[in-house]
């Protein structure tokens, strides 16, 4: 850390040095401007950047399906406007595979394509996404898939476990456009700005979104498992029911907790919400109890069905924890 002293010029200007290494690293020189943002207490200072796309290339010659797939994925939330797949020849399967991949991240579109490359852009700015509209997208979603996941199961609907798994690729791509806005934000003080938020916030909508992502894995899993158990007991199902009502409770609670203004009334959302998540573990026995005595196959799969609605409700907890933490009070510096 080094420190610099505050001076007065013209009677009325405060000025301040900057350190001459950092300035000679980041390419600055007498003359040129450099940005300042304001951050609570806090003043961040950073180069004045041209508003140049940032991009990037990667050799996906020995590259396919999968792997191929999370490729494009992490590019895309490290912050590059524009990729640049190289190979070769581009096969027409890691075409498929590409067009998938974009299929499945907000605003990336393939510009260009050749024998030996395939261009891809975000064409989204990062001012026009709202973390606070696309957190508030994952929890309905996730919720309503969590609840027709139960349906499904209990009413033995076939079409609507499919349609609760289909949806989890909506969640999962909200989910990577929040990632991607937050690692930008964190790179880039001007992100942040542009997005209306300050980065602690960012960062608590991040640690929430990751946790309604992981709800939503959850609800996939149990439209699965509905695909294959048909009927089950009525005692089981009104279990069942009251169980995910139960854990959809603590998620929408602690949703509330988080997106709450008024910090004393999160602080009561949140600490509710952890409170619930207590009382879980004994439901959960509770209709562990019915199920032991069905057919082993059966039980097992049930018994994930309890489980995935007790780590969802789990997941909620850890929302709420989230929201705690950003409505405590902040240390003065």
């Amino acid at each position: 850390m080094e420190t610099r002293k505050v001076q007065v010029t013209g009677g009325s200007t405060f000025t301040v040095s900057i350190p001459k290494g950092w300035a000679t690293e980041n390419g600055i020189e007498a003359g040129d401007r450099v940005e300042f943002h304001p951050e609570g207490d806090s003043l961040l200072l950073s180069p004045r950047t041209a508003e140049d796309t940032v991009e990037g290339t990667v050799d996906i010659t020995d590259l396919e399906g999968a792997e191929l797939m999370r490729t494009v994925f992490t590019l895309y939330v490290s912050g590059f406007d524009i990729i640049n797949l190289e190979a070769t020849r581009v096969t027409p399967d890691q075409r498929r595979t590409v067009r998938d991949a974009t299929q499945g991240l907000v605003g990336l579109e393939v510009i260009e394509e050749t024998g030996d490359r395939v261009v891809l852009q975000d064409l989204l700015d990062s001012s026009e996404l709202s973390i606070h509209n696309a957190i508030t997208r994952m929890r309905l979603v996730s919720i309503t898939m969590l609840q027709d996941a139960v349906t499904a199961l209990v009413e033995n609907d076939d079409d609507l476990a499919t349609d609760v798994i289909e949806r989890d690729d909506d969640v999962d791509r909200l989910w990577f456009m929040i990632s991607r806005v937050f690692r930008s934000a964190l790179r880039n003080p001007s992100t942040a700005a542009d997005i209306g938020l300050p980065r602690e916030t960012c960062f608590d909508y991040h640690s929430s979104a990751r946790q309604l992502e992981r709800v939503a894995d959850h609800a996939a899993k149990i439209g699965n498992h509905a695909l294959e158990l048909g009927e089950i007991p009525d005692e089981v199902a009104a279990a069942l029911e009251d169980l995910h009502a139960e854990s959809a409770d603590i998620v929408e609670m602690a949703m509330d907790a988080l997106l709450e203004d008024d910090g004393s009334e999160a602080t009561r959302l949140g600490n509710n919400a952890r409170e619930h998540v207590r009382e879980i573990d004994q439901h959960t026995r509770e209709v562990d109890d019915l199920i032991r005595d069905m057919d082993a196959e059966r039980a097992q799969q049930l018994s994930l069905v309890v489980d995935s609605l007790s780590r969802s409700a789990d997941y909620g907890g850890n929302i709420a924890e989230t929201a705690l933490q950003k409505a405590a009070p902040r240390p003065e510096n």
